[in-house]
Parts: structure tokens; sequence; C-alpha cells
């Protein structure tokens, strides 16, 4: 049900069941899936691709050109998984040349004032809290929570089901499965509480914290650690999980609060 005060454009393809409120304003090549709802004086632009049954909330922009000056003009998208809420003044950019993309997925809640840059890529089930600024090629696990006020910064990485503490300057990846806080950002144990409420049953919590243990309590480098990890400990979805990510961090991860290197 479109307003007639809201701008459809000819070219954009709005399913059934959707509703556009007044002053929304939809660009060409846009694609708004079944049952979303789109708030007054919402922007979506040109390239967004949003699932069913979202709710853009009012002054959110979606898919706005990236803030990159190398940024050439490119086609690129924005795409929105379902049942995802963009809370009031959200912003987030369209994709580059880089991964030609920027994908927040399905049943994420991300919240007032929140940025998310061009070519991040968030995974499902994922809450980014209120004025969040996510610079670009940022890349978030299923199930992270990053909390109110938090700057990260571009390229880094957070795994699965980790929880960064409001107010946190993000400069290093954060491993799957644990609780990052402190300025600098450091390691603060695992993310036990969440864990629990998501199914995790006392077996694989507590492999999860013998293999941080190996990793920041042991005092050995990151490599000895990730080597004594697999020789100590047989392979699981959530020893996998862990090592590969350290293997593929690009921008190093974050130091233990509780070891010397933090200070």
């Amino acid at each position: 049900m479109n307003q007639p005060l809201a701008y459809v454009h000819p070219e954009a393809r709005i399913a059934q069941n959707v509703v556009i409120e007044p002053f929304a304003t939809i660009h060409k090549n846009v694609e708004i899936g079944e049952g979303t709802w789109i708030g007054s004086n919402a922007v979506i632009m040109e390239g967004a691709h949003i699932g069913r049954n979202c709710k853009i909330f009012p002054g959110a922009v979606v898919s706005s050109v990236p803030q990159d000056l190398k940024f050439a003009g490119e086609v690129t998208t924005t795409i929105i998984g379902d049942n995802t809420v963009i809370r009031e003044f959200v912003t987030v950019s369209r994709g580059t040349v880089d991964k030609m993309k920027t994908v927040i997925g399905s049943n994420c809640l991300i919240m007032s004032y929140a940025h998310v840059a061009h070519d991040c890529t968030v995974g499902d089930n994922c809450i980014i809290g209120n004025a969040v600024q996510m610079a670009g090629h940022v890349e978030v696990g299923d199930f992270a929570i990053i909390s109110a006020t938090s700057a990260v910064h571009q390229f880094v990485k957070v795994g699965i089901h980790a929880f960064i503490s409001g107010g946190s300057k993000v400069l290093k990846d954060v491993p799957p499965f644990v609780k990052a806080a402190r300025e600098p950002l450091s390691y603060a144990g695992i993310n036990s509480v969440g864990l629990r409420r998501r199914g995790f049953v006392s077996e694989q919590i507590n492999e999860i914290q013998q293999i941080y243990r190996i990793l920041f309590m042991s005092g050995i480098n990151n490599s000895q650690a990730l080597d004594k990890i697999e020789l100590e400990l047989p392979p699981s979805r959530e020893r996998d999980e862990i090592t590969n990510f350290l293997r593929g961090s690009g921008r190093g991860i974050i130091k233990s609060y509780f070891s010397k290197d933090a200070d």
C-alpha cells in the first residue's frame, strides 16, 4: 500500500503487502520484499535489495553512494535480509568495486544513528547498537553484538557470537564467542551468557574456554597457541571456527586484558 504522498520510482520493484508511508522516497533499481514497512521520510536509494517483513524507520537512508573518494560510479548494491529492523536515521552505504555490495543479514536489529559503510558484511541475527559507526569493509559474524557508540575501524572482523561493550574503539579483530571490553579493547572472557541463551551446552562452552585459555593465558604467541590448540583438542565446529578466524585475521586480534601485552 503506497501512500499518495510517498514517491516511488516507476522502475522500483515492490512486492505485495508492502507499506510505504507518506514522504518516503523509493529510487529506481530498488527491490522491496513482501510485508516490508517503509516509514515516513525514509529514503531507499538505487541498488537496494530489501527482503521480506523488514521495518525501515523514519529518517533512515539505505544504499546511499559510498563515502569513498575512489568510488567511480560503478553499479553496486545494498542487500538487506528478511525480518531485519533498521531504526531511525541509520545510514547504509552501497558497495564499491571491492565487493560490489554491502550486506546486512536476516533477523538483525540496526539501532538508531548507526552507520554501516560500503562493502561491510553483517551476518544474521546481529545487533548493532545506537550510533555504532562502522567503517568500510568491516565483517561481522552471525549473532554478534556491537554495543552503542562503538567505532569499528575499516577491515576489522568480528567473529560469530562475539559481544563488544559500549563505547569501544575497535581497531583489531575480535575472535568468535568472546566478550571484548575496556580500553584498549581487550579479551574479557567468553560470551557465556549469550552462548547459553543460544543453546550452547556446557561441554561446548568449556571447550571454548579451554581454547581461549591457551590463546590468551599461556604466555605463548598466537602461532604457537594455534599449534597447541590443534594438537591438544579434537576437531569440532567451535574449535575450527576459532582457528580459521585466527588464521584469516588481517589486522591481528585483540590482546587479553589479563596479559602483560594488554598494558
